[in-house]
C-alpha cells in the first residue's frame, strides 16, 4: 500500500494491525516530500464523529511526526483542528462526518490525500460519496491524482455495509486493497504483553479472536452470547479486592422489568456481577409506583455499599428513562449517569469482550440466576440477521441492558476503550 499507484487505497485488518499507523506515516512523508520542494500541500483527515478525531486520528499524525523527527516544524490548534507547517502553512485537515454539509462545502485547495479511520463506522457510504469528488477537484496542478485512504476493522457480520461495499471494490482496477492482522509484524512491534491478551481471546473465544485480531467476517449466529464464557464463582478470591463498584439500571413500567446490575472490578482487573436487583411487575397485581421502585433501587445500592464497603463509583441508567430518574434524584439528590447508546451490535460487544478476555464473572445470587438466565435467552432476530442492520428480540432483555449500559458507560474503567 506504500507504493501502489492506485488513488484508492483500502486498509483492512484486525486489532493490532497496525494500519492506521502504517498510513500516518505515509501521509507526513508525502507532505513533507511537497514541503521539500517548496509547496504547499493540505491533507484531510475524517472519522464517523468529531468528538473521536483528538483521541484517533489527530494523535496518530502526530506520533507519526514524532517517529519521522518533525515535530518541532509544525504548529497545532485544536480549535479548529488542524496542524500546520510553520514555514509554508502546509496543514493537516481534521473533520467529523457527522456533518457532511460543512465537509462537502471546505474548500481547502491543493489537496494531497485523505484519509476515511473506522470507516466502518460510518453509517452507510453516503458521506464517502458525497465528499470526495470535493477533495477531488481541490488536487494541485503539480500531482497525478488524489489518494484516498480508508482504514477499518471489518465488521462480524458479512452483511454489513462495508464488507459488501469493499468485496464489490476489489474488481475495481482504481482500487487496492490491502489485508493486513498482527501476524504479519515482521519487525517485532507487538510486545509480549500483547501478545499475551491474544492468546487469552484465542484461547477463551476463537470466534471473537478471529474477529477481533484476524479481521475475519465470522457472523452472528443466533444466540448472542456464549454462555460457557459467563463464569460463575462462588465468591471473589481471596487474592482478589474490589476496587470500585458500578451500577447499570434498566427501568421499566406497568408490564415492563426493571434491573438493576451490581458491578465489581478488581485490583487484577476483572469484572464481578455482584447481583442484580430485578423487579417484574407482571408477577404483582398492584404494581410498584416509580418512587416505590426508585426506594427498592436505593435499599439494593445499600445493601451492596455495606456489604462491600465502598460507595457506587458511577451509576449508569438507561438514556429514555425519565420517571425513575427523576423520582431518585429527587429522594436522595443523586443524579445517575445518562448512558449514551450506540448501535445495538456495537454495546454487545463491549460485554462480548470482557468475556472473551476471560475477565467477566458472576457471582451466585438469585439475582444474577435471573441475569444469566436472561443472557441465555437473548438472540438476534433470526429474520434481520443475514442483514446490513441486525436487530436483538426484545425480550428477556432488561438484565441485558442493565450490563450493556454499565458496562459502555465505564469501558475506560474496564480496560476497554481503544
Amino acid at each position: 500500500m506504500w507504493t501502489t499507484d492506485k488513488p484508492y487505497i483500502v486498509c483492512k485488518g484486525g486489532r493490532g494491525s497496525f494500519k492506521s499507523s502504517v498510513i500516518s506515516l505515509k501521509l507526513v512523508t508525502m507532505m513533507m516530500k511537497y514541503i521539500q520542494q517548496g509547496k504547499t500541500v493540505n491533507v484531510i483527515c475524517i472519522r464517523e464523529n468529531q468528538q473521536y478525531l483528538r483521541d484517533s486520528v489527530y494523535n496518530q499524525i502526530l506520533w507519526a511526526m514524532d517517529i519521522l523527527h518533525v515535530s518541532n516544524e509544525f504548529r497545532t490548534r485544536v480549535s479548529p483542528m488542524v496542524i500546520t507547517h510553520k514555514l509554508t502553512g502546509s496543514t493537516f485537515y481534521f473533520y467529523g462526518a457527522n456533518d457532511p454539509m460543512k465537509l462537502k462545502s471546505n474548500i481547502v485547495g491543493n489537496v494531497i490525500a485523505c484519509w476515511f479511520e473506522e470507516f466502518a463506522n460510518l453509517k452507510n457510504v453516503d458521506v464517502f460519496d458525497q465528499s470526495v469528488p470535493t477533495f477531488i477537484r481541490q488536487k494541485p496542478d503539480f500531482t497525478d491524482q488524489v489518494k484516498i485512504y480508508i482504514s477499518y476493522n471489518p465488521p462480524r457480520n458479512p452483511y454489513a455495509w462495508v464488507n459488501e461495499w469493499v468485496t464489490q471494490r476489489e474488481v475495481d482496477d482504481d482500487y487496492f486493497i490491502d489485508s493486513s492482522t498482527y501476524l504479519d509484524d515482521e519487525l517485532g512491534f507487538t510486545t509480549k504483553q500483547q501478545l499475551k491478551l491474544i492468546n487469552q481471546y484465542k484461547k477463551n473465544d476463537p470466534d471473537y479472536y478471529r474477529w477481533l485480531y484476524l479481521g475475519e467476517a465470522v457472523g452472528l449466529g443466533t444466540n448472542v452470547y456464549n454462555m460457557d464464557l459467563f463464569k460463575v464463582v462462588d465468591h471473589i478470591p481471596d487474592d482478589e479486592y474490589l476496587t470500585d463498584i458500578i451500577y447499570g439500571l434498566d427501568t421499566g413500567f406497568m408490564v415492563s422489568a426493571t434491573a438493576c446490575v451490581a458491578l465489581g472490578f478488581t485490583n487484577k482487573y476483572n469484572v464481578y456481577v455482584l447481583d442484580t436487583f430485578y423487579y417484574d411487575p407482571t408477577k404483582y397485581a398492584r404494581k410498584l409506583s416509580a418512587q416505590e421502585q426508585a426506594e427498592r433501587i436505593h435499599d439494593f445500592i445499600d445493601e451492596m455499599t455495606n456489604k462491600y464497603g465502598l460507595y457506587p463509583t458511577n451509576m449508569t441508567i438507561d438514556s429514555a428513562d425519565g420517571g425513575i430518574y427523576t423520582q431518585y434524584w429527587q429522594m436522595y439528590s443523586v443524579q445517575w449517569s445518562k448512558v449514551r447508546k450506540l448501535g445495538e451490535p456495537e454495546m454487545i460487544d463491549r460485554v462480548q469482550d470482557l468475556l472473551a478476555q476471560g475477565r467477566l464473572f458472576a457471582l451466585k445470587t438469585p439475582g444474577n440466576e435471573t441475569m444469566l438466565d436472561e443472557h441465555k435467552k437473548y438472540q438476534w432476530d433470526p429474520a434481520t440477521v443475514n442483514s446490513d442492520k441486525p436487530r436483538v428480540i426484545k425480550e428477556y432483555d432488561h438484565s441485558v441492558d442493565a450490563l450493556k449500559y454499565d458496562v459502555l458507560d465505564n469501558e475506560q474503567l474496564l480496560g476497554l476503550s481503544a
